[in-house]
């Protein structure tokens, strides 16, 4: 295997490191319960809290299922760091009841642009969402 086909393979790839969460990163959980996810978020970094959210987070993963939950996306974009992420982690599948579509127009409307996909489990996935990079240099 040459080193670019290397690059590309992340399927050896932990899902902290997938989801692009760095050692003592500040990071929000709202309603994320995976245990394998929590486990690996704990050996990262100590700075995290479940169920409240604080200024300046580099990361917030909310659990949505439901239209009324991607509600909460343009309250939270207030909560990040200008490079910050929300990732949205959803059902996925023939039992979810929202769709990657749906989450992306919620993100549009709340000021937020998806980037990148990331399967969270054999059950959940999850949809990587920032702040426009042409936003970021104006806001703090």
């Amino acid at each position: 295997m040459g080193n670019k086909q290397a690059e590309r393979d992340y399927s050896s790839r932990s899902l902290i490191d997938k989801l692009g969460v760095k050692p003592g990163a500040a990071v929000a959980l709202l309603g994320i319960t995976d245990e394998t996810f929590l486990a690996q978020l704990r050996e990262r970094t100590r700075d995290f809290a479940s169920l409240r959210v604080k200024k300046n987070l580099d990361f917030i993963f909310l659990s949505a299922e439901s239209h009324q939950d991607l509600r909460q996306l343009k309250r939270l974009r207030g909560y990040l760091k200008s490079n910050g992420a929300l990732w949205v982690v959803s059902t996925k599948g023939k039992q979810a009841r929202i769709k990657d579509l749906d989450v992306i127009a919620a993100a549009k409307q709340a000021g937020l642009v998806d980037n990148k996909v990331v399967s969270f489990s054999d059950t959940h996935t999850a949809l990587k969402l920032v702040i426009p990079v042409g936003l970021r240099a104006r806001e703090t």
